[in-house]
């Protein structure tokens, strides 16, 4: 038996997570990001695990990797430039967009500029029914024209998104056989190929985002396997998917949008693993990294799914875990506006510069800095001792944006701390509303380098029940990848009235859907065992939106249209407070997940305490508006059932737990830290 490794790469460090397979033990570690270098960062990881803890890549016979390689590019807009070809009178698709302000609440918010301008979508002849029946064949000439207009723009990819691909993507394949034979140096990503769903922007932004950062992924990935391939890993990698899953490097590299956000979707499944090893039912799992934060629902060890996720401005529609992310973390910039107000993000230093008290050419504070400059980190080397973090070098930073507010240092930095915490704040607000959650119910499971960092601050925002700080915080994300199932989904879009005439081809339409599933697990994975799950997107006739609701097999098999709808009417009264059995519904898509299994790691108990805590040193830390002399407490020295109460320090080698005043500290007998508000206070 050798080692099962999981890797996650950020916008700051790469974390690795590996399981020795014959004693059941974890080995962490962190390294610097390269983006610079992509792959380097995976040449020095496993080469300091073969020389500190002697394994042997070549003894390693699974690997699997998650990245936000693709979110990061979204949120900071650093993707290719794109050209959109769409059907002739309908080229406005991703201004229009769904004429939604970004923000209720506030009547002066604007609407993103979209990814590919006006100016760069070509109107393409051709014209396809709901029906699918194509009506007028692709006219070859308004494509050249449109490819030399592709050309003059400087576009480095094209988008082909016509009407009503979703049922039939005929004219959509020809309009990428005409780009392949006259402009093979294009990426050409079709809406059909990448997911087609019914709705014409929901298509459409999917693909233009899969298009946006797919020459970014495709160059990572190459670099990724020249890595492994230099180290002698044998087994070829696995990529975390957005739904929680894992699949293919090739797989990866065609359907760019399903990656984008795997290294999220790997920290979530890691969060869920240890809510539920560990008995939280209710649990938020809170990532915060170098570039955002990102919040996720986990209910009795289940993970939240959803389609139309918010990634920086704009919502993608694939399966994938129900995730905020925003454009806050600890490498998140602080600048002041015209206005002479300081504000936080969404561009980040990322791990090169960094932020400024990393001391790798960083000189724009950064969130990191603003808690290095209150005295709340600083007191330990972080990342594995990759960097010293230099508390002078972050107050210098920090000296000229207080001199232009007028202020203190401590209360520049503190003011930019809550800033970051106010951007989390709302979004994260709007999770618990969509899912109609009460916070005072769940805990944060926070990890990420930054989330222990910052997660109590904002829990108390919020006034969660407390915060869980696992183990291993600042590698979880590299643990989920580790212990993620291989997962896919398939979609068939349907647009059918729940009648007897749709009962006459469930069972023709499940069994396709399950035949393309299984063809697929043994392209890509080989014969294993398989468990698929059918849901369907519903709604009543007149309805402009759907819901998802869990279907039986047998139903479809045996057209059980009567169970189905009873189905839909209780996951209508569920989630709605109502339903009408006599009203008739519709079915607009089929959905199928197929999942196989991967093995597990079990968590190791921690001791019992025998003693009191123990105390490293007594450090300043500027909390709260007024400085505190506080406890700084090596991580590795805590055993169960220690208390620590707030304001405390807890430093340990992926990252610092920040404790503030009022809050106290429990530790379990999994190792993980319980950090609760104090009663009365």
């Amino acid at each position: 038996m050798g080692y099962r490794v999981g890797v996650d790469i950020g916008g700051s460090f790469t974390d690795f997570a590996v399981l020795d397979q014959h004693t059941n033990q974890i080995h962490t570690l962190k390294v610097l990001s390269r983006p610079d270098q992509p792959g380097s960062e995976i040449l020095t990881g496993l080469q300091q695990l073969h020389q500190r803890d002697n394994i042997d890549p070549q003894q390693i016979d699974y690997f699997t990797h998650g990245t936000t390689v693709g979110i990061n590019a979204v949120i900071q807009r650093r993707g290719v430039k794109l050209a959109l070809f769409a059907t002739e009178g309908f080229c406005d698709v991703l201004e229009l967009a769904r004429l939604k302000i970004p923000h209720i609440h506030d009547l002066f918010s604007r609407r993103p500029l979209p990814l590919i301008s006006r100016d760069r979508v070509f109107a393409i002849e051709e014209r396809t029914d709901r029906d699918g029946r194509v009506l007028q064949p692709v006219n070859r000439a308004s494509v050249l024209a449109a490819i030399d207009a592709a050309r003059a723009a400087g576009c480095q990819g094209i988008v082909v998104s016509l009407l009503h691909s979703y049922r039939n993507g005929e004219n959509e394949a020809a309009v990428k056989a005409i780009i392949t034979e006259a402009a093979p140096e294009f990426l050409t990503s079709c809406s059909s190929e990448i997911w087609p769903i019914i709705r014409e922007y929901e298509r459409t932004i999917t693909a233009v985002i899969n298009a946006y950062v797919q020459p970014m992924v495709i160059n990572y990935l190459e670099k990724f396997e020249q890595a492994l391939s230099t180290m002698g890993v044998k087994p070829p990698p696995r990529i975390t998917k957005s739904n929680g899953g894992v699949m293919g490097v090739e797989q990866a590299k065609r359907e760019c949008v399903q990656m984008v956000l795997s290294g999220t979707a790997s920290g979530v499944i890691g969060a869920s693993y240890i809510a539920t090893h560990c008995g939280f039912d209710k649990i938020l799992s809170l990532d915060i990294g170098g570039t955002s934060a990102d919040v996720a629902v986990i209910v009795e060890g289940h993970v939240a799914q959803g389609n139309g996720e918010i990634i920086g401005d704009f919502p993608i529609y694939i399966p994938s875990v129900a995730v905020t992310s925003v454009g806050q973390g600890g490498g998140s910039l602080a600048w002041i506006d015209g206005q002479g107000v300081l504000q936080m993000g969404p561009d980040s230093a990322g791990s090169l510069p960094g932020p400024v008290c990393f001391r790798r050419g960083g000189t724009q504070p950064t969130a990191t800095d603003a808690f290095a400059a209150c005295g709340m980190i600083g007191h330990g080397d972080l990342g594995y001792n990759a960097v010293q973090v230099d508390v002078a070098a972050a107050r210098a930073a920090w000296q000229p944006l207080a001199d232009a507010l007028h202020i203190s240092v401590e209360e520049t930095a503190e003011t930019a701390i809550q800033l970051a915490i106010s951007g989390m704040y709302g979004d994260t607000s709007g999770l618990l509303s969509r899912f109609g959650l009460d916070p005072r119910e769940f805990w944060f499971l926070a990890f990420g380098g930054a989330g222990p960092m910052m997660g109590c601050f904002l829990a108390r925002e919020l006034n969660m029940k407390g915060v869980i700080v696992p183990p291993t915080p600042g590698v979880l994300s590299a643990l989920g990848g580790l212990v993620a199932d291989i997962r896919n989904d398939f979609i068939r879009t349907l647009y059918s009235d729940l009648d007897l005439r749709l009962a006459d081809k469930l069972a023709t339409e499940a069994e396709a859907l399950s035949q393309r599933a299984r063809q697929w697990l043994a392209h890509e994975h080989g014969a294993l065992p398989a468990t698929l799950l059918f849901s369907a997107d519903m709604r009543y006739r007149g309805q402009s939106f759907e819901i998802e609701v869990p279907l039986q097999l047998s139903w479809l098999h045996q057209a059980d249209v009567g169970a189905i709808h009873a189905a839909f009417d209780s996951q209508h009264q569920q989630l709605f407070g109502h339903c009408d059995a006599d009203a008739a519904v519709q079915m607009i898509n089929l959905r199928l997940v197929i999942t196989s299994p991967t093995a597990k790691p079990q968590l190791n108990r921690l001791p019992p305490a025998s003693g009191a805590v123990e105390v490293v040193k007594y450090a300043q830390a500027w909390i709260d508006g007024a400085t505190h002399q506080v406890p700084v407490i090596a991580r590795h020295t805590l055993r169960a059932g220690h208390h620590i109460p707030g304001p405390a320090i807890i430093a340990q080698d992926d990252c610092t737990t920040c404790v503030p005043p009022a809050m106290e500290v429990n530790v379990d007998h999994f190792g993980n830290l319980l950090i609760t508000h104090v009663e009365g206070e």
